[in-house]
């Protein structure tokens, strides 16, 4: 993998400071997607081997680095703007016990400018995502959410803000993903409206306040991203989050150009985890227009310092992790891929450990498929001895088994739900044990599902859409999240309150002993 050095970074960032004026140039830092890294990570994304790995420089990420790395960057430009795309919930043993009150530490230390609300900010409701706001020495965004009617929100999210920097204005806003509402808990009280029209109302209101150099944060994916800036005059910059993708000019395995040009418009975004901090160079002429936009994604990895300070108040908010961290629970013989880019658009390893052990703990229950959406599966799992710690990563979200009985055509809708949105990589894709099935995105949408076969008494059958079949998933995919209305709407004799699907996945490995990670072709890309 061919990534931006830190050195590089900096000749690139004095090259462009040289090219204009410090008036006419603004240095944009951007992260996204961080999902409570507060502690260095793998090459997988889970948590970092040891210590000793993380000393010899084979770790990345963590609140630590990130600090240093910004420090570097507020070096080379001390006017910099520091942003965040939203996500910074959920993810780690660190927001299972505290929620957002280490997010705000840190992003309060690291002096952040401004943020856009996340979908997984919502995770636990308005409630915590009101105590992180209120904790945050910044403002947090979304343009395209009436809060209105929640007493927790309605006057402590704003559509829009405007910075200085450098002497001249900036206006920021918020977009969040309309898919919230299947994805997270944002409650009955919460809506979300059409992107391109609320920021185009915010960039009009902004011109009207004399501001016309505009940033949009967004929490809406690469292609929202593209969308909106094709449709909306006026915007110089886009930020993005929520698809973690890697937009870079020096990694061959980056999923477009840094920045990505729409018109007149710069994205950036810079996948996810703290693992790259994004470094944009953006000059404007006399009338706020972009005459030239460049930067890089840099990787934040072993080669960067740890601040010795933030190395410090990590270790003291881990205790009382460590117990539970630390806990070996299994072994496996090999890595167990669980990356979102594999789990989203295809069979994975992790994703059949995961539906395997669903379906085994409730088999003598009547129940005979399991299905599980890949959003739940946040990363990988190296070879060697498996702690509590690294199943928690892998499955942050405290979810809890959902048994039922549904229809054979209803199933089937399930699935096309699953595979709607694969171009997207949306978590809604469909893990399965039990069962098996071919998808072909040539087709439409709603018709792109066949060779579905049931296992039934150790021989696989095609799916009968007159019959009832038994299922397990977790309690949020059951109650219609990422979009499986037909689970909510049309299962009987509903139980969602089985045992935590994280404690599920611990008995079933500890088992097998070694475990032994498995694809063997139960869902086939056509």
């Amino acid at each position: 993998m061919k990534t931006l050095s830190l050195v590089a970074a900096i000749a690139l960032a004095l090259t462009a400071a040289r090219a204009a004026s410090a008036d006419d140039t603004l240095t944009i830092l951007h992260t996204n997607d961080f999902h409570s890294r507060i502690e260095p990570i793998s090459q997988y994304d889970g948590p970092c081997g040891s210590p000793e790995e993380n000393a010899a420089g084979e770790c990345y990420g963590g609140w630590a680095r990130l600090a240093s790395a910004i420090e570097t960057a507020r070096e080379r430009d001390p006017d910099a703007l520091l942003v965040d795309g939203g996500d910074q919930f959920q993810g780690s043993l660190f927001y299972t016990r505290y929620k957002g009150e280490v997010a705000a530490e840190m992003m309060n230390a690291l002096d952040y400018d401004a943020m856009v609300v996340g979908n997984h900010e919502f995770d636990d409701g308005p409630a915590v995502l009101r105590s992180f706001i209120e904790a945050v020495e910044f403002p947090v965004l979304m343009s395209n959410a009436d809060v209105s009617d929640e007493p927790a929100l309605a006057d402590k999210i704003a559509t829009r803000t405007v910075l200085e920097k450098g002497g001249e204005r900036y206006g920021l806003i918020g977009l969040t993903t309309v898919d919230t509402v299947e994805l997270a808990s944002p409650g009955e009280n919460v809506t979300f409206t059409d992107p391109a029209e609320a920021v185009q109302a915010e960039v009009d209101a902004l011109a009207s306040e004399g501001v016309d150099r505009v940033i949009v944060l967004s929490h809406s994916g690469h292609r929202v991203d593209q969308s909106v800036a094709s449709k909306v005059d006026g915007i110089d910059v886009i930020v993005g989050g929520h698809s973690n993708t890697l937009l870079s000019n020096s990694d061959e395995d980056a999923d477009g150009p840094y920045p990505t040009m729409v018109g007149d418009t710069a994205i950036v975004q810079a996948y996810a985890y703290g693992k790259y901090l994004g470094e944009l160079s953006v000059t404007f002429d006399e009338e706020g227009v972009v005459t030239k936009a460049e930067g890089d994604a840099i990787l934040v990895d072993g080669q960067v310092a740890e601040s010795a300070a933030v190395v410090a108040r990590v270790a003291e908010l881990a205790e009382p992790l460590e117990e539970i961290r630390s806990e070996v629970v299994a072994e496996s013989a090999g890595v167990i891929e669980g990356d979102r880019a594999v789990c989203r658009v295809q069979e994975c390893a992790m994703g059949n450990l995961v539906a395997e052990a669903m379906l085994d703990r409730v088999r003598d229950q009547g129940i005979a498929i399991a299905l599980m959406n890949s959003g739940g599966i946040r990363a990988s799992i190296d070879e060697g001895e498996i702690t509590m710690g690294e199943v928690l990563t892998v499955l942050p979200f405290q979810n809890t088994l959902a048994t039922f009985e549904i229809g054979g055509a209803d199933l089937l809708a399930a699935l096309e739900n699953g595979v709607s949105q694969v171009a997207e990589v949306q978590g809604r894709f469909p893990q399965v044990a039990g069962m098996s099935y071919a998808f072909d995105l040539s087709k439409a949408v709603g018709e792109r599902v066949s060779d579905v076969m049931i296992v039934q008494d150790g021989e696989a059958v095609p799916l009968d859409p007159e019959a009832r079949y038994g299922v397990v998933t977790n309690n949020y995919v059951r109650g219609g999240g990422d979009g499986y209305d037909v689970f909510a709407e049309k299962a009987e004799n509903v139980y969602d309150y089985g045992p935590n699907l994280e404690s599920v996945v611990v008995d079933y490995l500890a088992a097998q002993g070694p475990y032994e990670a498995i694809t063997d072709g139960r869902i086939v890309a056509r």
